[in-house]
C-alpha cells in the first residue's frame, strides 16, 4: 500500500478522540472504511499504531512516536503551501495573529486599519485568546504571530520586546479633581468605588496584585469581561477603573491619573515560534508594527 496523507489525519483523529466513532463523525466516513485504513497503515508500517483493547482506543508505544512525526509531517507541509501561495510583492497573502484581550481596545484596531491601507491584498484572520493558548497555538502552527506580555515563554517561543505598557487610574472627564492633578496615593483608592475586569482577564490579576502590595481594597461596584463595557460605563458614571494608559488616548471622554506608587508596567512583546517560515505577510507586519508604536509614541523600553 502507497502512504498518503489521509493516513495521517485519520490516525491523528483516532489518537485526538480515542474513539473510531467519533473520530469518523468527525473526518465524515464511514466507521468501517477509517478501521480498514488504520489497519492499513498498521501494516504498511509494520507495527501496530493503536490499542484497541480497552475502553478507548489508546495508541501505543509505537503509535506515539508515529504521530509525533505524523504531526511534523503535516505541520511543515501546511507551512510549503502557504509558502508557495505567499507573493512577496504582497499583492496577496495571509496572517493568523493572536493577542490577549487588552489590546483588542487600543492596538488591533489602528494595526488592521493600517495593514489594509499599506496591503490590501493581505487578509487577516485575527483571534482573542489567553497568552498560554497563543503560545500553544503557535507551537502548533495554528498561528504566525501572537502579541501578548513578556513572561518565562514555552520551549520554541521567541519573544520580541515591542513597548513598555502603563496601567493607570481612568475616569471620565470633568470629573472633579481630573484636571492636571499630582498622582493620586493608592491608599485613596480604598474610598472610591471602582470598576474593573473580571478574575479571568490577567490584567486584572496584575490589578488585584498591585493593590494586596499596597494593603489597599477599593469597593469594587462592577466587574465586566468586557473593556469596552467597562470604559462605557466610565464615561456615564461616577465609577472609576484601571486600564492601560494608551486606551485613552482615542476616548477624549477618559482621563488617565496616575498613581502613586505607580502599577507596576509590562512590557509588550511580539511573539513567534522558532524556525517558522515568515511569510511576506508576517515579515510586512512586523515593520508595520514597529512603525506604529514610533508614531504613537508608546513608551520605549
Amino acid at each position: 500500500m502507497v502512504l498518503e496523507l489521509r493516513h495521517l489525519r485519520y490516525l491523528l483523529a483516532v489518537a485526538e478522540h480515542a474513539n473510531f466513532t467519533r473520530a469518523a463523525e468527525d473526518l465524515r466516513i464511514s466507521q468501517p472504511t477509517l478501521s480498514q485504513q488504520i489497519k492499513q497503515l498498521e501494516r504498511t508500517v509494520g507495527a501496530q499504531l493503536l490499542d484497541r483493547t480497552g475502553r478507548t482506543v489508546r495508541l501505543t508505544d509505537a503509535g506515539q512516536t508515529y504521530v509525533h512525526y505524523a504531526r511534523r509531517v503535516l505541520r511543515d507541509l501546511a507551512a510549503a503551501e502557504r509558502a508557495v501561495l505567499d507573493v512577496a510583492d504582497l499583492s496577496r497573502g495571509h496572517l493568523r495573529l493572536a493577542f490577549t484581550p487588552t489590546f483588542t481596545a487600543y492596538l488591533i484596531g489602528p494595526l488592521t486599519a493600517e495593514l489594509h491601507t499599506r496591503h490590501p491584498g493581505i487578509t487577516l484572520d485575527l483571534r482573542e485568546m489567553t497568552q498560554d493558548r497563543i503560545e500553544a497555538g503557535l507551537l502548533a502552527d495554528e498561528l504566525d504571530l501572537g502579541i501578548a506580555f513578556h513572561r518565562p515563554h514555552l520551549p520554541g517561543i521567541t519573544a520580541t520586546a515591542l513597548f513598555t505598557e502603563t496601567l493607570t487610574l481612568v475616569t471620565a472627564a470633568g470629573r472633579p479633581g481630573t484636571g492636571g492633578q499630582e498622582p493620586l496615593p493608592v491608599r485613596d483608592l480604598a474610598d472610591r468605588q471602582l470598576v474593573l475586569l473580571s478574575g479571568d482577564f490577567a490584567t486584572r490579576g496584575h490589578i488585584d496584585a498591585y493593590f494586596t502590595a499596597h494593603a489597599v481594597q477599593p469597593r469594587i461596584a462592577v466587574e465586566a469581561n468586557s473593556i469596552q463595557v467597562l470604559t462605557e460605563i466610565v464615561q456615564r458614571t461616577t465609577l472609576a477603573t484601571v486600564l492601560p494608559n494608551a486606551i485613552t488616548h482615542d476616548h477624549p471622554r477618559l482621563i488617565p491619573i496616575p498613581l502613586n506608587p505607580a502599577l507596576p508596567a509590562r512590557t509588550v512583546t511580539l511573539l513567534g515560534r522558532e524556525s517558522a517560515y515568515r511569510s511576506a505577510a508576517t515579515r510586512a507586519f512586523t515593520h508595520l508594527i514597529h512603525d506604529h508604536i514610533n508614531t504613537c509614541g508608546y513608551t520605549p523600553l
